[in-house]
């Protein structure tokens, strides 16, 4: 059976392809200047061929490479407008599309997993892939009862690929870092491994998924596919048509962007309420506005456990944050673990660094944009500024990661919306301890 290329050799030389191949650009792009090319011209062309490189290796190694470019792309609002206009377009791709592996791989994978009778429970399935991601791709078929669904199967050597590309990546983190300047390449590339290992398990995915479809069932607002059947390696669900959130990023109207940047932050902020999970993979391609108007989600490989709800202490510190008591927020932060023991930090510059987190929390309504974000993110990451000192010295809590992830992630999908969202009356009503101050 055809796999991904798994073996770390074959990998590691595709992956080690862009940093060679970006040294080779730079040297073309030195004899364009010397050849009388404007540096302008020859830097937005060096962009634009990096840009196209990185993501089509991406793109075709899947696995954790895919998944690198994705949760780069949701921080693509930050980048500074001369840089980010090479990058858009390769990034907004890559999150909702990679080559698709045969339809001979697919069927192999199939009858491994369903049986050598997996025809028999489909009226017609479609070879051709509707979608591809990181460690699937998804297709189109009609269940032997008439209903359409959606069969996602996961590329086979996606495990092992994972730790190759991982360790792979790991080498060349100032390439991603010169992509988009000020990430911090090494706890990104951490953080999704773990989950990456989790989201290998369709099983547990399914479980997800059937935890979100039970507490949504009937919203008015939110739709969540059901399972059909499930196996280790392949799952089956509802199929819902809609139009992809990234193509409303780039073509909707004001009132359709709006719309679904208020959607999605009711979705992720009310999920750990309503369903005891938070969903942790905010990128544009696992989103939808059905014709109907409603927020379908998909894709719940990976979750946050949080039976209880957010943590009250999230939306007791954004209240005192909001209200501006700097030496509460210390407190708090210290008590939460975000400070460690023996560091000493200014309260009004920690403040001052949470603000990207509570500025929006301050408005009934918030307007989300990139040059906004662009000027926080490039703030925060000037190592000339205080509140880059501040970033240095705080430490991220296990129990947080995957909600600092969500937030962050997310605040950068509103920007790429541009979307007003009525942000404080969404958080009095899903953050516990949100403005529940004595």
């Amino acid at each position: 059976m055809p796999e991904l290329p798994r073996n770390a050799l074959t990998r590691g030389v595709r992956l080690a392809s862009l940093p060679a191949a970006y040294a080779g650009r730079q040297a073309w792009g030195l004899g364009k200047r010397v050849g009388g090319a404007s540096a302008q011209a020859v830097s937005t062309e060096l962009q634009a061929r990096t840009a196209e490189q990185m993501f089509k290796v991406l793109g075709e190694l899947k696995g954790g490479a895919m998944k690198m470019g994705q949760a780069m792309s949701i921080f693509e609002a930050a980048l500074p407008e001369e840089v980010a206009g090479p990058y858009r377009a390769a990034l907004t791709k890559l999150q909702d599309s990679a080559s698709p592996l045969p339809a001979s791989t697919i069927h192999a994978i199939l009858e491994a997993e369903i049986g050598p009778d997996w025809r028999d429970r489909f009226a017609q399935f479609n070879d051709t892939p509707a979608a591809s991601a990181s460690i699937g791709q998804v297709h189109k078929a009609t269940w032997h009862d008439g209903r359409e669904v959606a069969v996602k199967v996961q590329y086979p050597g996606a495990d092992k690929a994972l730790v190759s590309d991982f360790n792979q990546l790991a080498r060349f983190s100032k390439l991603f870092g010169a992509a988009v300047p000020g990430l911090d390449v090494k706890p990104l590339m951490e953080e999704l491994r773990a989950r990456m290992i989790e989201e290998l398990d369709y099983l547990q995915e399914s479980k997800n998924q059937r935890q979100f479809a039970v507490a949504f069932e009937g919203d008015d607002e939110v739709v969540i596919p059901h399972i059909l059947a499930a196996a280790p390696h392949v799952l089956i669900s509802e199929w819902i048509d809609g139009t992809p959130l990234s193509q409303i990023i780039a073509n909707g109207s004001q009132e359709e962007r709006d719309a679904a940047g208020s959607m999605y932050e009711r979705f992720l902020l009310s999920g750990p309420a309503r369903a005891g999970l938070l969903h942790a993979d905010p990128h544009p391609g696992n989103f939808r506005i059905t014709a109907q108007g409603k927020f379908c989600v998909l894709d719940f490989g990976a979750v946050a456990q949080l039976p209880g709800g957010f943590p009250s202490a999230l939306g007791t510190l954004l209240s005192i944050a909001e209200i501006g008591d700097a030496e509460q927020v210390m407190t708090g932060l210290r008590q939460e673990g975000f400070i460690r023991p023996g560091i000493d930090l200014d309260p009004q510059m920690v403040l001052s660094y949470l603000d990207p987190f509570v500025e929006p929390a301050r408005h009934e309504e918030f307007t989300f944009s990139r040059p906004w974000l662009r000027g926080q993110f490039q703030r925060l990451n000037d190592m000339r500024s205080p509140d880059f000192t501040v970033g240095m010295k705080l430490n991220l809590p296990p129990s947080y990661a995957l909600i600092h992830r969500v937030w962050l992630g997310s605040i950068g999908v509103m920007c790429q919306l541009g979307a007003t969202v009525p942000v404080r009356s969404t958080l009095i009503e899903w953050v516990p301890g949100f403005h529940d101050l004595p």
